[in-house]
Formats: C-alpha cells, sequence, structure tokens
C-alpha cells in the first residue's frame, strides 16, 4: 500500500520584488538561536539547551531574578503575618 504523498502549493505574487516568500512564517529571534533545529532525540535537544545556557548566560538576569524573587518571599511573610524580629537580636 503506497500512502497518498501530500502536495506542495508554492504560490509566488505577480507584482512582488523582494527576497524570499513574503508569506513565510518566521520568528523574529529564529536567526540567533541555536536550539531551532536541534539534533533528533532527547539527549541532543538536551546538549543544545544546555550548550546554550552555558555559552550565553547574563549575569544582570540572574541578579535580576533573585531581587525579584526575594521582594515577592517578603511580600508573602508580610501578607502571612510573619514576624521578622526572630532574625534580629534580642536587646
Amino acid at each position: 500500500m503506497k500512502l497518498k504523498k501530500n502536495r506542495k502549493y508554492n504560490y509566488k505574487p505577480r507584482y512582488y520584488k523582494g527576497d524570499g516568500n513574503p508569506y513565510e512564517l518566521k520568528h523574529k529571534f529564529d536567526d540567533f538561536r541555536k536550539t531551532i533545529n536541534p539534533p533528533k532525540g532527547i539527549k541532543g535537544k538536551w546538549n543544545a539547551a544546555m550548550d546554550e545556557y552555558q555559552n550565553d548566560r547574563d549575569e544582570k538576569v540572574n541578579k535580576r531574578i533573585f531581587v525579584i524573587a526575594g521582594i515577592l518571599i517578603l511580600l508573602f511573610l508580610f501578607l502571612i503575618g510573619f514576624d521578622l524580629s526572630i532574625f534580629f537580636p534580642q536587646s
């Protein structure tokens, strides 16, 4: 049994003078990503993601995440009525 092959519709507008297909759907960050077409399999995807994380670290983002997490934790403790005086020495 042979399966029916899908046909490719190749339309080009009559008055289009640009490069490539004007109807191509492409994300604006695709040119900067390494993991768009990773090697097949889970191990290949994992290795590509770890390589991108290790080579493109941004220290400002890490600090910002820690500051935001700290503020949210303090806000949560304030809302539940946690007494922060246990962390300071008694005089």
